[in-house]
């Protein structure tokens, strides 16, 4: 197992983790009066975010690494795009929280990715499996958002 790769994958990782939570920041409060049933899933997934990061730098730093402790350029031009979209939405809260959705499904992909990638050591495939499994939970909170929303 060749250790810059595994470093390399935490590292990017740790980038998508990071662009979940600046994400995060752009929901408003006003959101949760019309979806009070969310607040605390979504609470949890913020606070758990913060615990991957964590997670993350550790592993890295634990290997020899050092953490790119950035968001990606991929996730700022989603998250001004968010801004531009809901500027012009008249369902600004549905439009929000489907924007949860849509992050928290391309986080998804790229831990699938990862794992699958066979560039992480035993421990860290099963550290990365087990955020998958909080991500994937979180993600089915939010993800029947359509019916929810008029």
């Amino acid at each position: 197992m060749n250790n810059e790769k595994t470093i390399a994958v935490l590292n990017d990782l740790l980038k998508i983790t990071n662009d979940r939570i600046e994400g995060f920041s752009k929901v408003e409060d006003k959101v949760w009066n019309a979806h009070s049933h969310l607040k605390a899933d979504y609470d949890r997934m913020v606070a758990y975010s913060q615990d991957m990061k964590s997670e993350l730098i550790g592993m890295i730093r634990e290997r020899g690494g050092e953490a790119e402790d950035v968001t990606t350029t991929a996730g700022a031009i989603h998250r001004a795009w968010i801004d531009v979209k809901n500027s012009f939405s008249g369902n600004k809260d549905g439009s929000t929280l489907e924007n949860v959705v849509f992050g928290e499904d391309a986080a998804i992909k790229a831990y699938q990715n990862a794992l699958d990638s066979g560039d992480l050591n035993g421990e860290s495939s099963r550290k990365i499996q087990d955020q998958l499994h909080h991500l994937k939970a979180s993600y089915n909170k939010f993800e029947n958002l359509e019916k929810l929303n008029p």
